[in-house]
């Protein structure tokens, strides 16, 4: 008994002298779960709903929830106005699902609306995460050129869409990241529409990948970043919230 008294009023001693925090940890704090928001996809000019299906379809089997929508009168109108139908839509999925956030996935066009709503319709509180795939943020050269030639035929968002266009100069002043949202721009240095490909880069630290500075060889046109395999890998790391990275044989 004594000894039993004796071992415990060393353990006190010894307990005093150790300073708070000193002592490991009996166990690790579990790692924090991944957060998946909703995915809204939304499709660039002329672009039928469908042909976003093999972008949602791949995010379906890892996981995702995911919706997609074509662009208003098929994307030919007025951006800002089109951008009004992305606000909606969110605003439905959020009431759907019951999440606080949606990421939202928009190719070439549709990733300008997407930025509008963001910018000036509140977005910037609603979305978790912004990617822009092959989205001209500073206009295309093409677009100049049917400006020149026809003003565009008449189509608005063609005009928009110019090299230094008053929407874009609005779109683009100050901040070209508002709110908390993580921005994330990939694009391929093979666009055949986005010339110079380099105008779908975003400002003010969102993070732009160019397919090739990852995957040197591999040949990746404007309609192949909804297709392609190895640019689908981009879009789901950026969507992870981690480094972004593919697998550059991908199928």
């Amino acid at each position: 008994m004594r000894i039993r008294a004796r071992f415990a009023a060393l353990l006190v001693a010894l307990a005093t002298l150790v300073p708070t925090g000193a002592l490991p940890a009996l166990a690790a704090a579990p790692a924090a779960a991944e957060v998946r928001h909703p995915v809204l996809i939304v499709a660039g000019t002329l672009s039928p709903e469908f042909a976003l299906e093999p972008l949602a379809g791949r995010l379906r089997k890892d996981g995702f929830t995911v919706f997609t929508m074509p662009l208003p009168g098929l994307g030919l109108g007025d951006i800002a106005v089109s951008a009004e139908s992305v606000a909606a839509r969110v605003d439905a999925i959020r009431a759907a699902t019951g999440a606080t956030k949606v990421d939202v996935i928009g190719h070439s066009q549709g990733g300008l609306e997407n930025r509008y709503y963001m910018k000036f319709l509140g977005g910037a509180d609603e979305v978790g995460t912004y990617v822009g795939l092959g989205t001209p943020q500073y206009g295309t050269s093409l677009a100049s050129l049917g400006r020149l030639i026809g003003n565009c035929l008449g189509i608005v968002a063609c005009q928009q869409m110019a090299v230094g266009s008053s929407f874009l100069a609005d779109l683009n002043a100050g901040d070209d990241t508002p709110g908390a949202s993580r921005y994330v721009s990939i694009y391929t240095g093979f666009d055949e529409l986005v010339q110079p490909s380099g105008n779908a880069r975003i400002n003010d630290g969102a993070i732009n990948v160019k397919v090739q500075s990852q995957c040197p060889f591999r040949i990746v046109g404007h309609l192949g970043l909804i297709l392609d395999g190895a640019v689908y890998g981009l879009v789901r790391s950026a969507l992870q919230g981690g480094t972004i990275k593919t697998n550059c044989f991908a199928l």
